[in-house]
Parts: C-alpha cells; sequence; structure tokens
C-alpha cells in the first residue's frame, strides 16, 4: 500500500487533504515595489471601508469586510478549485475528511449545464428519505441562490448539525419530457455514514462475474474496497467490472492504492508543478490478473480519471463509457493560525501516455451513451447500456 501525504482530487467536499501549517503575514524578503503596491492597497481598502462606514445605509460586521477581501483575493484567479476558507467553512470542510459527517448524504458538482448538480445519492441518507435524485440541480439553498462557481459555499451550506432543517430548491426535469419543475424540498441533516463502496455478484453464461461499484475515493474507501474485492475473490469470480460512473473523486493515495491492486511495476500517474518539476506515482510488480473492464461517464471527475487512464494507457483493462468529466488538476489544503483554510492547484496530472486530463477527460476504448434518467443505486442491469456492453466486452476476455 502506498503511503504519502494527501491531496484533493475532487469536485465535492468529501475527499482526504493535506495539512500545511501557515501564517497571514508579510513576506521579509518581499521586493520594495511590491511593498509599496501593497501598502497603496491596503490604504485603498481602508479608504473604502470609511467611505462604507459612512454611506451604507445596513449594518455590518467589520469580519464581513475582512473575510470579503480575503475570498476575493482567491476567487478573482479563476480557478474554480482554490478558494479561501472562514473558520466555520474550514471546519466544515475538515469534517468530510473520513467520510463520516453531519449532512444529508448527497455528492455534488459544478455542471456543464451551469448549474450546481446532484451525481449520487447516498442509500439510508436524509436525502434519499427526502426523494432528491441522482440527476436533480440544486438552484438554492435555504432560499440563498448558488451558481456552479459557489459549490463550496453551497455544500457548507447544506452541511450543519444533525436534527436541524436545510431547504434545497430543486429543478428537475420530468421523465420523458423536456419539461421542467422547480421546487422546494426539506431535509433534515443527519451523521452520515458516506458508504463509498457498492458490490455484487452475477452469474451469466456459467460465469461469476463481481461487480464494485467506487462512488468516491475518501479515506475509508481504500479498507472498504479490499474488504469488497477480498470477499468478491473468495467467492471465485472470473471476472470484474469496476465502475466509477458518478464518481466526482477523492484522496490520491486511495486511488494510487486501488490502481497498484491491479497493475504490474510501472507508472499510474504523473504530475508537474509550476515550476516544472515532475513527480510519478508507480505501481510495484505485484498485481491481481483477474479479467476486468472500468466504467466511466461524463460525472466521473479527477481520481476517478487517474484510474480509468492508468488502466487504459497501461492496456489492463477496458474503459467503457462516456467522455469522463476533466479535472486534472490536485489541491492542497493549507490550514491557518487562525483556524481558516486555503485550498490552492499545485500542479495538473497526466496519464501513464502522457495524455492531458483537464478540460479534456479521458476517452472510453468503447464509447457508450447511457439513458439520463439511469439510476444506478437501483442496479437495473439489464437496462443499463454501459454495464451491458462492459460485460460482454469481460466475457470475450474470461478464457
Amino acid at each position: 500500500m502506498k503511503k504519502f501525504g494527501k491531496f484533493i482530487l475532487a469536485l465535492i467536499l468529501v475527499a482526504g487533504v493535506g495539512f500545511t501549517g501557515f501564517t497571514l503575514g508579510q513576506n521579509s524578503s518581499v521586493s520594495k515595489s511590491s511593498s509599496t503596491r501593497d501598502a497603496e492597497h491596503i490604504a485603498q481598502m481602508e479608504g473604502l471601508k470609511s467611505l462604507l462606514d459612512q454611506n451604507f445605509l445596513f449594518d455590518y460586521d467589520d469580519e464581513q469586510i475582512y473575510e470579503g477581501s480575503l475570498k476575493g483575493m482567491f476567487a478573482n484567479l479563476g480557478d474554480p478549485y482554490t478558494a479561501y476558507y472562514t473558520p466555520d467553512e474550514f471546519k466544515k470542510l475538515m469534517e468530510s475528511l473520513n467520510g463520516r459527517y453531519s449532512g444529508i448524504g448527497l455528492s455534488v458538482q459544478a455542471s456543464k449545464e451551469g448549474y450546481i448538480k446532484a451525481v449520487s445519492v447516498f442509500d439510508d441518507s436524509p436525502a434519499k428519505e427526502a426523494g432528491i435524485e441522482s440527476g436533480d440541480y440544486i438552484t438554492k439553498v435555504n432560499g440563498k441562490a448558488f451558481g456552479p462557481n459557489q459549490l463550496e459555499e453551497a455544500v457548507a451550506e447544506i452541511k450543519g448539525e444533525p436534527g436541524s432543517d436545510v431547504t434545497l430548491t430543486i429543478l428537475r426535469t420530468e421523465e420523458g419530457t423536456t419539461n421542467s419543475k422547480e421546487f422546494d424540498v426539506k431535509v433534515t441533516r443527519a451523521d452520515v455514514n458516506v458508504d463509498t463502496i457498492d458490490d455484487d455478484i452475477l452469474e451469466v453464461r456459467g460465469k461469476k462475474i463481481g461487480y464494485i461499484h467506487i462512488k468516491a475515493f475518501d479515506d475509508i474507501t481504500w479498507k472498504d474496497f479490499s474488504d469488497s474485492y477480498s470477499k468478491l475473490m473468495a467467492q471465485d469470480i472470473d471476472g470484474l467490472i469496476l465502475d466509477v460512473r458518478n464518481n466526482p473523486g477523492g484522496a490520491l493515495d486511495v486511488v494510487i492504492n486501488i490502481a497498484d491492486n491491479f497493475l504490474d511495476e510501472g507508472v499510474i500517474v504523473t504530475t508537474k508543478d509550476k515550476k516544472g518539476n515532475v513527480a510519478t506515482e508507480k505501481s510495484d510488480a505485484n498485481a491481481s490478473d483477474i479479467p476486468m473492464v472500468v466504467l466511466q461517464n461524463e460525472n466521473s471527475a479527477s481520481a476517478s480519471e487517474i484510474l480509468a487512464g492508468a488502466m487504459k494507457d497501461r492496456g489492463r483493462a477496458k474503459v467503457i463509457g462516456t467522455q469522463s468529466f476533466g479535472k486534472g488538476v490536485v489541491q492542497k489544503v493549507f490550514n491557518l493560525e487562525d483556524g481558516a483554510g486555503a485550498k490552492i492547484t499545485i500542479s495538473e496530472y497526466f496519464t501513464p501516455n502522457g495524455t492531458q486530463i483537464n478540460k479534456v477527460g479521458v476517452t472510453p476504448d468503447i464509447k457508450v451513451e447511457s439513458d439520463e434518467d439511469l439510476d444506478l443505486s437501483k442496479k437495473d442491469y439489464k437496462n443499463d447500456k454501459q454495464f451491458v456492453t462492459g460485460l460482454n466486452e469481460l466475457l470475450k476476455e474470461i478464457k
């Protein structure tokens, strides 16, 4: 099992992170011209605050001005994955570290349609009980509108104390039509155990086929995956379908460990930072040789793309489905002395063949579209076109 610092590889706040202490203060090596510019900037901010004090109609807290200026510094970089967190927001981010947190049991991501999209609703969760479905768009949280560039603010608003309520405004397309309706759903928060692994066994044409759906790459995922894989292997499966559809990503060490389980010695992924430094994560010589295929879709992102890209480039498994999301950058979390935090994009990653993932995605070996209303949690295998194609390809490989 690989061991190294954790980095975020996700589109949601259920992710592994690495901690690096950092103090907000002036760097002693800053140039004189930069110092002059900083002084001018501070003076301008003080002048604007005085303008607000004298003229702004409504009451406000000085902390709002301070936090807003820090958030703006990160937001104006144009990178949706780099952000500043207030102490309260950072605390909620950290709650997600081990896959156990107080919320509603929902994975979301910024969609290409311009909304915040529910990509996975966990079983036995408040969101499931409230009737929220995969594919729903969240337009408001507690009456406040959130766009795709405010994903993390929306997630922070959705989380809260167990037993408290949160109201989501849902935009849903009616089944079989192009008509959409918008409605409110009240959900009672709870301590959520995020089940990131689902497994199954099917008997097809005299063969035992194992199925593992990896829903996210959280800290708990590696153990849960190992348990599921061992259970399936103990039942003498002939092949494996590895499903990362609707998986928005997670921790780098977790996806490396899972990939290493199936790959012999060689490259899994490479990363490159702004200074041109290249780091390579490799698999060792020990690997399972079970025949397998990988399923992905347009909601498979980040760590999912590392896994699919490695399997494809190394010729270990065919990738079946649609083009993946295309989130190919790595973030690191810095915890600040005042309890606040910052998440910063530090590098870009590439598949073993050097193929770019960011804003491109992983191209499947076999492209298969899926029905828009398909709910993966229902395990409707017969009507799951991507699953059926993957199964047929796997059966061809099993000797």
